[in-house]
């Protein structure tokens, strides 16, 4: 059995500023190959990718399954770390444009497989479909942005009644723990959401990105007590030593973080506070940092807990509402893909899926020349 592992994350999400999408970060620039998936829904993006996975998983190399926030049962892209290689999907909202075409970007259009005549009979259905899909989406984003109105309203209050030189204090304390090295010239930053707002609820999968650490950082603490402000810092830090950094952004609000992952040093720092609280499932060590030691509580109650638990109420709701509009978003979209699926000629499909597969599999041999005439250069120098 393939001890390889899987980690799943959001490359783009519903938030309160629309749809968000940190694309450009799901694989670096120097990409062996990236292939570019066209198509309309239902025409077999996901399916076409998942079984690339599959494959590859079989082989034993380690993916990254980029999930859909419309669908967390959805892909939005793989990438085989090993092989620098990537499938992505390529589509609205998503719309991923070739930077290096023929030489490293190349498009696969679905759409070549589907019959054009039996769609055009579902021409107003279709049409119908999509703008109703658009609306719920707009929707989402209206409740959303109420949503953020009520957390901003909450942490205003609570932030009045923190200590922040006690903050910075802890903030220093850390940084003397984790940065215990010799800084590097630079490294790279990666940008990536590790929630959603998805048709089945809030959804993450945090447990799959920080697998692979050794300590992991949980940070508690209610709304604006400076959880996201010291992840920024602690990242601000990691890049100045020249550390690789992995920022995962707040769902709700993209300028904020939930998340930072410092590969070099094997080590990760999350929130887990509400409105998005995780619960690790995690073998390595785990140390909790409790903003609301610092934060005066009695007072805090007595002059703003009302309006505090009236933020809580909102915010919940809002997020309810938009989850409500990503379901019914998604059930559209369903109906759509009855229209697509029976006009495709999924035999030309798996014609296509097998020289694909063919294709990546070839990486994996230039990869083992490449490593293997590394070795010979080093024993030479030796």
């Amino acid at each position: 059995m393939s001890s390889a592992h899987i980690k799943k994350m959001f490359p783009g999400a519903v938030t309160s500023q629309g749809f968000y999408s940190y694309y450009q970060y799901m694989i670096e620039q120097s990409a062996n190959h990236i292939f570019v998936i066209k198509g309309g829904p239902g025409v077999g993006k996901s399916s076409f990718m998942k079984k690339i996975g599959q494959a590859m998983l079989e082989q034993g190399y380690d993916l990254e399954y980029h999930c859909c926030s419309s669908d967390n049962g959805s892909i939005d892209g793989i990438v085989i770390p090993q092989l620098n290689v990537a499938l992505l999907d390529g589509t609205a909202p998503h719309v991923v444009d070739p930077k290096n075409p023929g030489a490293v970007d190349e498009i696969i259009n679905l759409g070549d497989y589907w019959n054009e005549e039996m769609l055009k009979q579902s021409r107003e259905e279709i049409k119908n479909c999509n703008l109703k899909v658009s609306s719920y989406f707009q929707r989402a984003y209206f409740a959303l942005k109420e949503a953020k109105i009520a957390l901003d309203e909450w942490k205003y209050y609570i932030s009045s009644y923190q200590n922040w030189n006690q903050i910075n204090q802890l903030t220093l304390k850390i940084e003397r723990e984790i940065f215990k090295i010799t800084p590097k010239n630079g490294g790279n930053q990666r940008h990536l959401f590790a929630w959603a707002h998805t048709p089945q609820g809030k959804t993450e999968f945090i447990d799959t990105l920080v697998k692979g650490t050794e300590t992991l950082y949980t940070l508690i603490g209610q709304p604006g007590t400076g959880k996201s402000t010291f992840l920024a810092r602690i990242a601000e830090r990691a890049i100045t030593f020249g550390l690789d950094v992995e920022y995962y952004h707040n769902t709700l609000n993209p300028e904020q973080l939930d998340l930072i992952i410092l590969p070099d040093l094997r080590i990760a720092l999350v929130i887990n506070a509400e409105p998005y609280a995780y619960s690790p499932n995690y073998s390595g060590t785990i140390i909790t940092l409790d903003f609301e030691q610092s934060l005066n509580s009695d007072q805090f109650m007595k002059e703003c807990g009302e309006e505090i638990a009236d933020c809580r109420i909102r915010v919940n709701q809002h997020i309810a509402r938009a989850l409500g509009h990503s379901k019914k978003a998604k059930a559209t979209h369903d109906l759509l893909e009855t229209y697509y699926v029976p006009a495709m000629n999924f035999l030309g499909i798996e014609v296509k899926y097998k020289s694909v597969l063919e294709r990546i599999l070839a990486y994996q041999d230039e990869t083992a020349i490449a490593v293997h005439k590394g070795s010979s250069k080093l024993q030479d120098l030796t």
